[in-house]
């Protein structure tokens, strides 16, 4: 039987959800059925999990890179003063120098600019030109009509298309079949690359494995 998402579902999940966010997943559950999500209750809490946290309960489109001068050596410890060469103070409230900096000249940043217009979007926080790209060849087998998210990547956190985005990248890297085997660690590395959030993420598992036992 196709597990079923509704509005209460992200009521009680996301309260404080976005608009647009909102709006995505009351119709969201073709999307979900295309995907193989919806399959099982196990894929649909790992699936929301993983969403909930990369995006702060639906409340978060963009990467958020307004650090201070003391937390950018912690969460770029090999960039930044005291183990790396940069001056935190150079950066710090500077969200467009920072991603240009950490994000520039790499996954597909080559151009000027390319670090902040590349920054992390949307559901599952897409980061990286290659990723943009990448996203607009898959959506495009399933879905012709996609946009060109590398010349319009706002459309990465539109209610029209963030859960395309999202659920095409969840079955691209294998996450079904990891969520069938209830691994929340080998589902976060293929979404994360590592295991930043586990504790969070395994915290939102809880929470979502409650609302589809």
């Amino acid at each position: 039987m196709t597990v079923q998402i509704t509005e209460r579902d992200i009521s009680i999940l996301a309260p404080s959800a976005r608009s647009s966010y909102r709006e995505a997943f009351a119709n969201a559950q073709p999307v979900l059925d295309q995907f193989g999500i919806s399959e099982s209750p196990l894929r649909m809490a790992h699936f929301m999990a993983q969403v909930l946290h990369e995006c702060g309960g639906l409340t978060i489109q963009f990467e958020n890179l307004n650090y201070s001068a003391e937390r950018l050596p912690k969460v770029w410890p090999s960039r930044f003063q005291p183990t790396g060469p940069l001056n935190p103070n150079a950066y710090a409230h500077n969200p467009q120098k920072l991603a240009n900096e950490v994000y520039g000249r790499r996954m597909g940043n080559t151009a000027p600019g390319d670090g902040f217009a590349y920054r992390g979007r949307g559901l599952l926080q897409l980061t990286g030109k290659d990723s943009y790209r990448e996203a607009t060849e898959i959506l495009r087998r399933s879905f012709p009509d996609a946009p060109d998210f590398v010349q319009a990547p706002d459309e990465v956190i539109s209610a029209d298309w963030c859960v395309k985005v999202a659920a095409a990248e969840w079955r691209q890297k294998g996450c079904n079949e990891k969520a069938d085997a209830d691994s929340i660690t080998q589902v976060t590395k293929a979404i994360n690359g590592g295991l930043i959030g586990l504790a969070e993420r395994k915290e939102w598992l809880r929470r979502t494995r409650a609302v589809w036992p």
